[in-house]
């Protein structure tokens, strides 16, 4: 609980057994209330793993994708009455360190979304990033920033947090991280927060 809102952390999850209990270990569980993993049919043991972190676990029987994970972490958390929802990848490409400063902007009501940049930071390459993906960020950022004139620096980014009505603001559809870039009328204020 933070400021008295609920903090639910999300984590969409792929075969991330090896980097799941470190990038656990690094949330702040003073401010964050519940962690749910969503698990896209993984081959390894994440569902085991995360079931002995004692995280709230949620498993498709089919692999829907990351927009299809994403909207099931987002539906789970909402679910679970989240004020501030605050989506980590478990693949530790970033450390969840900043969730208390990036989730204290929402709940005291000076941001209506916090988007991390593990580019800004210098770290994309240093977490773990491949170099292909890296490459693959910045040219699709580009393209990104040329087409929609805003200067973001991460197009792939990750954490997001967002509070509850921002998810619900079109019509009880998810607003996810790309068609938040997209749909620039439709954020009122936004942050980038980077990850050293």
């Amino acid at each position: 609980m933070l400021l008295g809102k609920k903090v639910v952390v999300v984590m969409p999850a792929y075969n991330a057994e090896k980097t799941l209990k470190k990038t656990v270990d690094e949330i702040d569980r003073d401010i964050v209330d519940e962690i749910v993993l969503v698990d896209d049919c993984s081959s390894d043991g994440t569902v085991k793993l995360a079931k002995q972190l004692n995280l709230h676990v949620v498993v498709h029987q089919t692999n829907t994708g990351y927009g299809g994970n994403q909207k099931s972490c987002y539906a789970t958390a909402l679910k679970l009455g989240a004020d501030i929802v605050v989506m980590v990848h478990p693949d530790y490409q970033y450390t969840p360190k900043l969730i208390p400063a990036m989730a204290g902007l929402l709940a005291n009501d000076q941001f209506d979304i916090a988007l991390a940049s593990r580019i800004l930071g210098g770290g994309a390459l240093k977490g773990g990033m491949p170099f292909y993906k890296y490459v693959a960020n910045r040219l699709l950022t580009l393209f990104q920033n040329l087409s929609t004139g805003m200067k973001l620096s991460d197009v792939l980014r990750a954490p997001v947090v967002t509070e509850k009505s921002t998810l619900l603001q079109e019509s009880g559809k998810y607003v996810f991280k790309v068609d938040l870039k997209a749909t620039k009328h439709d954020i009122k204020r936004a942050v980038e927060a980077a990850f050293d």
